[in-house]
């Protein structure tokens, strides 16, 4: 069984990775040279801000060193196919988001081994795993970056086929993330119903702030209702599937979905309570303000 999930889960989430990828196309990379401050905005919030505020939170609550270290891995994570399905149904500039999960979904492969090992460090400190940053990097690369690459030249090149199999493919990912998150929650069932009370809470709050500061700030910097929202979900929502792997591939024990994942898995469901409320909130808005309709016409 453990030979069986450690193969399934890179493979689950090289598959994931691969249905992002046929989303893409070329244009969704040079589009950041075309809004660079809509852009910056988004990045700076996705790979300093929200580990920033998970630490945080992190000193305010006490949790076991190896939940702590799960949240962290979280929210090294980029955003992924959920967060860019959230920014059309609240109305966000889907243009905009997705370019962000095409960035740093490929420079994820650099700053998450880096990330985690000093992560590691600080809350694991003499139980921390040896982590090969060399060789997780070269194993992000090959379920995150490699897949995604391989889908947009998949659509650049067979844009009818990619169109004809879009549909299957999206279903076939979605299936393999609910597993996923179940397995997760699952083989660490009690390690779940001994933290639930203090980690749940701690992954709401953080989805919920990021939510909130990703648009906040997104305005502040003058930026318009829909693109403040795609700024919103990228920082708020992560791909649980790949927090969830990174702790399998840090823990390098019989277990194939460790403690470290656990923070993610059950983030893979709480999450959508969370973006539901902002999207009902975000359409809300728009409805009532005639003028961000158009704005979202003109992003």
């Amino acid at each position: 069984m453990d030979i069986l999930l450690k193969l399934f889960l890179p493979l689950s989430l090289a598959f994931i990775m691969f249905s992002l990828g046929i989303t893409l196309t070329l244009q969704d990379f040079k589009r950041v040279v075309q809004m660079p401050r809509a852009f910056s905005v988004g990045m700076l919030g996705q790979l300093l801000l929200l580990p920033a505020i998970a630490f945080l939170i992190l000193q305010v609550v006490e949790l076991e060193p190896a939940m702590a270290f799960g949240v962290m891995l979280l929210s090294f994570a980029p955003g992924g196919v959920t967060s860019n399905m959230l920014t059309r149904f609240s109305g966000g500039s889907v243009a905009l988001a997705v370019s962000l999960t095409a960035v740093t979904s490929v420079l994820c492969v650099l700053t998450v081994p880096i990330f985690s090992a000093a992560a590691a460090d600080y809350f694991l400190g003499a139980a921390m795993p040896k982590i090969d940053v060399t060789a997780i990097g070269i194993s992000m690369a090959l379920i995150t970056a490699v897949p995604v690459a391989l889908g947009v030249a998949v659509n650049h090149l067979a844009p009818s086929f990619t169109s004809a199999i879009s549909k299957v493919v999206s279903v076939v990912a979605s299936v393999l993330f609910v597993v996923i998150v179940l397995g997760a929650i699952a083989t660490n069932w009690s390690v779940l119903t001994a933290n639930i009370l203090e980690l749940g809470p701690v992954l709401i709050f953080l989805n919920v702030v990021m939510l909130l500061i990703g648009y906040g700030g997104a305005k502040m910097m003058k930026l318009s209702h829909p693109d403040s929202v795609a700024i919103a979900m990228e920082v708020g929502v992560q791909n649980a599937t790949l927090g969830i792997t990174v702790g399998a591939l840090i823990a390098m024990s019989g277990e194939a979905l460790p403690p470290y994942s656990l923070a993610s898995g059950i983030y893979g469901i709480t999450m959508y309570g969370c973006a539901f409320l902002f999207i009902l909130w975000a359409r809300r808005k728009a409805k009532a303000h005639p003028e961000l309709r158009a704005q979202n016409e003109l992003s």
